[in-house]
């Protein structure tokens, strides 16, 4: 996880990139930002906090060399302080380059190096790439002749980034530590295989995160479509306590523990592999569990079944055995409906 305690912001700039699908044109600025420090400190704040709490992180990845890498080579360059504003510049001139669709937005695109950025307790400087491509409508006020008035304006929403990517100088067996944020994720190619041309890293918690993605993925697909919401919510709420009860995942006893019948194994390992397949990745058959990727990810888990009677029934992520133990799905033949039974001692 990244801290940006000691973080701040050494060069930025700010350019504008096109659209080569719809032959809209690049605009370039020639001189560097300076902040006040309002706006120092906002934009400190707003370009780092998606990275606050990343657990994922990539490295780059090129199908001859990864030196021929683009964005491997313009983040080298400017590490080594070449000049930033000419580089800055290649970097939006490759990215105008990946608008292969009308889909892919223009915007703003601020290229910024960062120093004291902190990671797995070493600091490092960074560069981060950032790409807004909507603009919220806010209210201005003004004073004219005496009196208050209010026009629209457009601006940059300081609550989230649109794209960006946090490339740390920093590196291990396979090369530079990057991180990526997509909130408009309409291209999943374009920004993460077409622009930064990244892959997901070889640790455990790459493996953690996509081993909970396939199985959530599965349980929305399989699970639910052929046996229902009860059963899915029960197979998520297992998954997340086997995470929980085992510092190493071994994929086989992983089956074992949460499938009673061979097709079921059969069925996951037919999902398993097509996951990997339109991943282009490969899960581990053993890997290390990271606790705070299986708290983060259980967040994201919904385990509520919603019925068109307009009554929910909301099941507990940390009690697996719930489902299967106090609620009871059957039909009522006389009424011609579905029903839950639940069971329970008091009401809370």
């Amino acid at each position: 996880m990244i801290s940006r305690k000691n973080a701040s912001i050494a060069k930025c700039i700010i350019h504008k990139v096109g659209n080569k699908f719809n032959d809209t044109k690049n605009a370039f600025s020639e001189k560097i930002v300076e902040f006040d420090e309002a706006s120092y400190d906002l934009m400190l704040l707003f370009l780092l906090r998606p990275f606050s709490s990343a657990t994922q992180s990539y490295r780059f990845n090129h199908h001859a060399n990864v030196n021929l890498n683009e964005i491997n080579s313009y983040s080298a360059q400017i590490f080594n302080d070449d000049d930033f504003i000419e580089v800055s510049k290649h970097i939006v001139m490759h990215l105008y380059e990946q608008s292969n669709s009308a889909n892919i937005k223009t915007g703003d695109v601020l290229i910024v190096l960062f120093e004291g950025i902190e990671f797995n307790e070493i600091t490092t400087n960074a560069l981060g790439v950032f790409k807004i491509e909507n603009k919220t409508n806010f209210f201005q006020t003004y004073l004219e002749n005496n009196s208050y008035d209010v026009l629209v304006q457009k601006g940059i929403n300081s609550k989230k980034v649109d794209k960006g990517c946090l490339i740390l100088n920093q590196s291990d067996a396979e090369g530079n530590i990057i991180f990526s944020a997509d909130n408009n994720n309409y291209d999943a190619q374009y920004w993460i295989n077409h622009f930064l041309n990244i892959k997901f890293a070889d640790d455990a918690n790459s493996h953690t995160q996509q081993y909970l993605e396939l199985c959530k993925d599965f349980s929305e697909e399989v699970i639910k479509h052929s046996y229902g919401l009860q059963e899915q919510n029960t197979f998520l709420a297992k998954t997340i306590d086997f995470f929980k009860e085992n510092e190493v995942v071994n994929v086989e006893r992983f089956k074992d523990e949460l499938f009673e019948e061979d097709k079921h194994k059969s069925e996951f390992d037919t999902y398993k592999k097509s996951f990997e397949d339109g991943q282009n990745l490969v899960i581990r058959n053993q890997f290390d569990v990271v606790e705070r990727v299986v708290n983060k990810e259980k967040k994201k888990i919904k385990t509520d079944i919603k019925l068109d009677t307009h009554i929910q029934i909301k099941l507990d992520i940390d009690a697996p055995d719930a489902s299967t133990e106090y609620l009871e799905r059957g039909y009522d033949e006389e009424k011609k409906m579905h029903y839950y039974k639940v069971f329970f001692n008091a009401e809370n």
